[in-house]
């Protein structure tokens, strides 16, 4: 088994249709509980499996924070919240090959947004450092 984190990116530059580039606090309240269902029942899916690891959603505000030298304070930028590309959650799952981490992150892709379609927002899968991925054929 390999653990993967998987980061759900919104970004605006490269949604599937004009649609989707909709920000969610935007949706109406019924768009946004369909698309947390969808979240929980997706993480259900992977509990029943045993590849369920965490999971969090993000606020959309954020810092950079740097050190900037002994004895000075920390250099700070931000927040960023008006931007095409918003890491908007993650999940950590813990599967027996890549292939099955992109099967998840692809499941996770397809959740629903305005209307009900799916927002296909692009899931970033990482493996975590020192575990090396399983392939299978």
């Amino acid at each position: 088994m390999t653990k993967y984190l998987l980061l759900k990116h919104y970004r605006g530059d490269h949604a599937i249709a004009k649609d989707d580039l909709v920000p969610m606090d935007q949706w109406a309240p019924e768009e946004v509980t369909a698309h947390i269902d969808f979240m929980r029942q997706v993480a259900d899916e992977l509990r029943e499996r045993g590849e369920f690891v965490d999971e969090q959603a993000l606020s959309p505000e954020g810092t950079f924070v740097r050190y900037d030298g002994e004895g000075r304070p920390p250099v700070t930028d931000g927040p960023f919240a008006e931007t095409k590309d918003l890491i908007a959650g993650w999940m950590v799952i813990d599967v027996d090959s890549q292939e099955r981490a992109y099967e998840a992150a692809a499941r996770l892709s397809s959740a629903p947004g305005p209307g009900g379609r799916p927002i296909h927002e692009w899931i970033e899968v990482r493996p975590f450092y020192g575990e090396p991925p399983v392939v299978t054929e």
